[in-house]
Order: structure tokens, then sequence, then C-alpha cells
């Protein structure tokens, strides 16, 4: 037995529930799902914050035209993000406050005496830091249900246990083969399964994009002092770091990237201790124990940026995958942008070009 849909969105994390919830008012969606619950992998996995510069300028623009949809919500809470840096990192610093300065991004310069303002207990070493006040912590749960339940709502069938082992291109859309043996038919197949985004392209004879997982190690420590809930996300310049208060406690990584194939990633002893390492680097607070640690899949495309819209060599084949560790702060834009790529009604201020597969074809 075969059941007809519009679209089949394959992949039910942060990315296919916003298209789910976004497609429904526009014809029969199968929002298809491998684990026993959407979000599993990496949605459910983030230590999810919005701030501007996070991904570099040519994700910014997704990011900044989030934000009115995340605060609409309710689903932010102000945090501030600080850039921590060397004297020898001065100048490349400065170039990071005029980058993003000159595309409307709220950052300040600041020296040694309003870092410790921000941050007590702060290492001689660390001089200089770039202080983004609109960051914010997201509601990743919440944002995620929010769609689930709109998709729902909408008429959205979510099938979980339901991994996509082939699928091919006919004259009426598309046939897709399940696992258990259901078959499903679809006009329009949307590829959002993170980091097996090529295997399912593979599954459907399309090539594949070079899409890398990565993982990412996040470790959660009590520590041995109050920690303030003030605090903010704090990153280092060099990329080898950052950390956020979360309940009393602390989150920390070391802002890993160790390729991965795509599977139930779990933090390695190695990397937390990493992560610990750099942490004792950066302030002097006795740490109390390691509570908690894990690790999630960022998937990244070659040039890391996501990708966005149809395939040009495969017919009614859309990508929306290499959202790396920044899928959750650009997924309100996102989803706009490539829902008007889906229906053909241009949506959104974001210009989609720049994340078009067709830059790899």
């Amino acid at each position: 037995m075969s059941e007809r849909f519009d679209f089949a969105i394959v992949g039910a994390g942060i990315a296919g529930a916003s298209l789910a919830a976004g497609l429904a008012p526009h014809g029969r969606v199968a929002l298809i799902e491998a684990e026993d619950r959407p979000g599993y992998h990496s949605t459910g996995r983030s230590a999810a914050f919005w701030t501007e510069s996070y991904g570099g300028p040519r994700v910014q623009p997704l990011t900044t035209a989030s934000r009115a949809f995340l605060d609409q919500h309710g689903l932010l809470t102000e945090r501030g993000a600080l850039t921590l840096a060397r004297t020898d990192e001065a100048e490349g610093l400065a170039a990071f406050v005029r980058e993003f300065s000159a595309l409307g991004v709220r950052v300040e310069t600041l020296g040694r005496a309003a870092l410790e303002r921000r941050l007590p207990g702060l290492r001689s070493e660390w001089q200089l830091g770039a202080y983004e006040p609109d960051c914010c912590d997201i509601d990743v749960a919440g944002l995620h249900q929010l769609w689930l339940a709109e998709g729902k709502r909408l008429g959205t069938e979510l099938l979980c246990r339901a991994r996509v082992i082939g699928a091919r291109h006919g004259a009426d859309g598309w046939t897709i083969a399940l696992a258990d043996g259901r078959t499903l038919h679809a006009r329009v197949l949307v590829n959002a399964a993170g980091a097996w985004a090529d295997l399912v392209a593979q599954a459907a004879g399309v090539a594949p994009l070079g899409m890398k997982p990565l993982r990412r190690t996040v470790a959660q420590l009590r520590m041995d002092r109050t920690v303030p809930s003030t605090l903010p996300l704090t990153l280092g310049f060099d990329g080898s770091f950052y950390f956020k208060p979360e309940g009393g406690k602390l989150w920390l990584s070391p802002h890993d990237e160790t390729p991965s194939q795509p599977c139930d990633v779990a933090a390695e002893e190695l990397d937390v201790a990493l992560a610990i390492e750099r942490f004792k680097v950066v302030l002097n607070w006795p740490i109390a124990a390691l509570e908690h640690k894990w690790a999630g899949l960022r998937t990244f495309a070659p040039d890391r940026l996501p990708v966005y819209g149809f395939d040009p060599t495969a017919r009614d084949f859309f990508w929306f995958a290499g959202q790396g560790g920044f899928g959750i702060q650009t997924a309100p834009a996102a989803a706009e942008l490539a829902l008007g790529l889906l229906l053909d009604e241009p949506r959104g201020t974001v210009d989609p070009e720049p994340y078009s597969p067709a830059r790899f074809r």
C-alpha cells in the first residue's frame, strides 16, 4: 500500500519541521524521521544562541532576518556575547569589529577593565574583547515544538521510525521506499536530513554535494562558586572555546570540529578534557564536578554556507541542508527563503542565490 503527498520532507529536526509547517497550507505533507522522535540528533543537542557574527558575514543576513520571528514568539532571552582576544590578536579583532559594524551589527571593542567587569576572574593574558549586546539564548525546544505543532494542526503527517532506503523519480513524481516496507509518492522530495543529507541524495540517485558532518562537544560543569546568570556567551577569537551559563551551571565547548560518519555521536573523553583545559586558561574559577557531556554533529557544505534550493540536475529534489552550527539561529529566515523557492513565490528579505546548490554543479 502506498500514500500520496505533495511534499515529502526527510528529517524532522528544526529544518524539516519549519518547512512542514510552512508547506502544510499548500498541499499534503509527509515529515519522514528515521528516529523514534523528531529532533533526536543536532536539534536536540544544541547549546543554541542567537548572535549575528556567528557563522561569518555570509550567514549574518539569515541570522539578522530571523530575529523578528524569534522575538514575536518569545523564544529569546537576553545574554550578550563577548569575543576574547590576546594582544597579538588586536589587529584581527579590530577587523572583526569593522566588518560586522559595517553590516549593521551592534558590536563594540572592550579593554581590560570592561572585560573584568563582565568576566570576574579573567586571567591576565586576555586584554581585548568585542561585545555584542544583542546576543540571546534561544529556546530551541520551544521553537521546534512550535513548528511541529503548527504542522500537525495543518495536517502534516509525521512518520517516525521511517528510514528512507531508496527513491526514484518518474512521470508522476517521487516514489520513496522506507525500511519498514512502506512506499510513499510525492511530487517534491525535500532533503532536510542534516548529517545524512548526502546519503539521502544518493538513495534518490542524486549526486552528493560533499557534506561533512563534524563532531562538536559540550560539557556541563558545576562550579565551586556561583555562576552569574548575567555571564555573557564567551568565545575565543581564535575559535578554540566558548562557554555560557545554563541553569546555574556552566556549559563549555572546545569548539571542536572532528570529522565523523553520520551516527548517534557521543562525546570523547579527550575533547571534554580539552574543553576544561581551555576554560582554565580563561578564568580562574575552581571546578566542582563534571556533571554531563554530550556531542552533536554540525554538517557543512564545502564552502561552509547552507544549501537551499532545487538541485539543477535532479527534478523536484530540494536541498535544505548544510546549516552547520547556525541552523537554529537562522531557522526562521531559512524557512521563509526555502518556502519561497518551493512555492515559486519569493518571500523574506534574504537573497537565495549565495545558498543555491547550483554553485556545486
